[in-house]
């Protein structure tokens, strides 16, 4: 039965507090079972020419990242404690300790990895052909496409003890100083009240325009004040990107994403162009957005205001219930996740000081619990984001049954299916129970969810792909010309009805996800893939057996091979088309219930 009275983490699982008496213990055990494997085999060669020895170092190194990995119950306690406290310097301290001292084991390790994706291509075929070796197959298939692009041992350790420098740092400079900015601004109530950017950000979707207009404002003269050293930043990781990108030999700045993301560069580019073909579904929905709000043009910050009354409210139990109910129809073992998540202690319900904002679902080793964190404040949406996280969870858990420890992930071009499969569905349950009003207000939200998860992030791709090779061409771009770049991609989607206005340029001072280097396709290709597995449900409750094979692979296979196997042909452009024409009639259904009511 599900249990809403454990609304706080339970984190005794991992460590008993703060100041455990074992973390000094963990951390010899650790250290010891490192120094057991480097010892066995740094000195040795035959696993890298015969299939059984090289059995034996990989369930050494599969046992080593089941129950150690490189920072064992400290480092993912006090990550997660870090999320809760965040103005805890104590705890920010002992989870930079934990990252050093994770960097230096993953160091001593490359030696393996490296000398194992080194090996002769002949060796490679011979290992890939092994039978004792199929539990490892896709990981050494993996290894050797990565190992193209590997460089030697000592090369390797110094390009990762320089990430932090010439990169992560850079960026943290940028988030750090922007998160320090307040400005004096209408909070919703109409009173002046300091308020943090992220407070900020928040505002610009008020209903009440005076309010989201001087949020805007302010964010307008934050960026444009941080604008210099995100100038700076930009230039020096983009520098840093190329020089790796030279020194690997990589044909394309966002091949590296590709490779680690388990993806042909050929998918993704089928994703961007079939999506960039479609910008005027995004196009269509402003105009229709604009008519709604009773606005000749929305302004940028106005995109993402939020259409009629979605007043209901569902305290955290109702909501809990919701989502137990959908996904019990959908399959016992998702709910049955979902009772063990609220029964032990894994979910972190509602705000507090110093909790970080949003939600998220996070899992470090195979053998450790999934933790959700939310901030339920019984609005609407606060039920879809369960649903979406509980459905990260469900990924994990299932991936927990079937796989070993070397495949406990999920490839980035498909990590948000599970959350957004589930999320959905919940979003139908809830349109099905609206009347005409709240209906027209929900797809609103849905239209302007998928707008942004597909068309906008693959218009940011496209931004990060222009500024990669301006960049190149050029050795430097300044902040106007990064603006110029950004608008032209922002607008290319948004249309006549969005107002490109001034301020709006500066609006990738803070978008942390172009520091990730080409990751947003991901938002993109999860949730057009999301939405086919939906159709088969729809049509043949009996394909969530299918859904689930998926749920549980895990990086065992690649994308295009998990998706064959379901019937799904991921690699045509006509898949996509597929996803987006969904998105075009869920458009059409609310234009025509929008005329039907007299709002346009």
């Amino acid at each position: 039965m599900l249990d809403v009275e454990k609304t706080k983490w339970d984190l005794s699982p991992l460590l008993a507090g703060d100041e455990d008496p074992k973390i000094k213990e963990y951390r010899k055990v650790i250290t010891a079972a490192h120094k057991t494997f480097v010892t066995k085999w740094k000195s040795r060669e035959d696993y890298l020419n015969n299939p059984k020895i090289l059995k034996e170092a990989l369930d050494d190194y599969e046992r080593l990242m089941r129950e150690h990995g490189t920072c064992g119950a400290e480092g993912y306690y006090f990550r997660l404690r870090r999320e809760k406290d965040k103005s805890n310097a104590i705890v920010k301290g002992k989870f930079q300790q934990m990252v050093d001292f994770s960097t230096a084991l993953e160091n001593e390790l490359h030696f393996f990895i490296i000398r194992l994706g080194k090996v002769p291509k002949q060796q490679q075929q011979k290992f890939l052909k092994a039978p004792e070796l199929k539990p490892y197959h896709h990981y050494l298939k993996c290894l050797f496409v990565n190992a193209q692009y590997m460089l030697s041992e000592s090369e390797e350790k110094i390009m990762n003890l320089k990430s932090s420098v010439a990169h992560s740092n850079w960026v943290k400079m940028v988030s750090e100083s922007i998160s320090k900015e307040e400005r004096t601004v209408l909070d919703e109530t109409e009173k002046k009240s300091v308020k943090n950017f992220s407070e900020l950000t928040s505002l610009i979707s008020s209903k009440n325009k005076k309010v989201r207009d001087e949020a805007a404002s302010a964010i307008h003269e934050i960026t444009s004040a941080n604008s210099p050293i995100a100038e700076a930043e930009i230039n020096a990781i983009l520098q840093n990107k190329k020089i790796d990108d030279e020194l690997r030999g990589m044909s394309r700045p966002d091949l590296a994403r590709h490779i680690s993301d388990d993806i042909d560069s050929a998918v993704v580019d089928a994703l961007v162009a079939s999506v960039t073909a479609r910008f005027d579904i995004a196009k269509r929905f402003y105009i229709l957005k604009a008519k709604l709000l009773g606005l000749p043009k929305l302004e940028y910050h106005e995109r993402n205001v939020e259409y009629g009354s979605q007043e209901k409210k569902y305290n955290y139990e109702d909501a809990l219930k919701l989502v137990h109910m959908v996904l019990s129809k959908l399959d016992p073992e998702f709910e049955a996740i979902l009772e063990e998540y609220s029964k032990n202690g894994q979910i972190d319900v509602y705000p507090q000081k110093g909790k970080r904002d949003g939600a998220f679902c996070d899992h470090y080793l195979i053998t450790q619990p999934t933790y959700i964190l939310l901030n339920h404040t019984d609005k609407l949406r606060d039920v879809l984001t369960i649903a979406h996280e509980v459905g990260h969870g469900i990924n994990n858990e299932l991936i927990k049954i079937k796989q070993h420890s070397l495949y406990f992930d999920t490839p980035l071009a498909t990590a948000e299916v599970a959350s957004t499969f589930m999320e959905d569905f919940v979003l139908q349950e809830l349109i099905r129970e609206a009347d005409d009003e709240l209906r027209l207000s929900l797809l609103v939200a849905k239209l302007g969810d998928d707008v942004s998860t597909i068309i906008r992030q693959v218009a940011c791709y496209k931004f990060e792909q222009e500024l990669h090779a301006e960049y190149r061409k050029r050795s430097h771009l300044t902040k106007e010309e990064i603006g110029t770049i950004f608008q032209k991609n922002m607008a290319a989607y948004m249309g006549s009805a969005v107002e490109q206005s001034r301020g709006s340029e500066n609006w990738w001072v803070y978008w942390s996800h172009i520091r990730r280097f080409f990751y947003v396709y991901s938002y993109a290709s999860g949730l057009l893939i999301s939405k086919a597995l939906q159709r088969e449900v729809k049509k043949d409750p009996k394909f969530i057996e299918k859904v689930k094979v998926f749920l549980s692979a895990g990086t065992s296979d690649s994308p295009q091979n998990i998706f064959k196997a379901l019937g799904i042909d991921i690699t045509k452009k006509t898949f996509w088309d597929e996803g987006l024409d969904e998105v075009e009639q869920t458009l059409e259904e609310t234009e025509a219930l929008a005329k039907k009511l007299g709002k346009i």
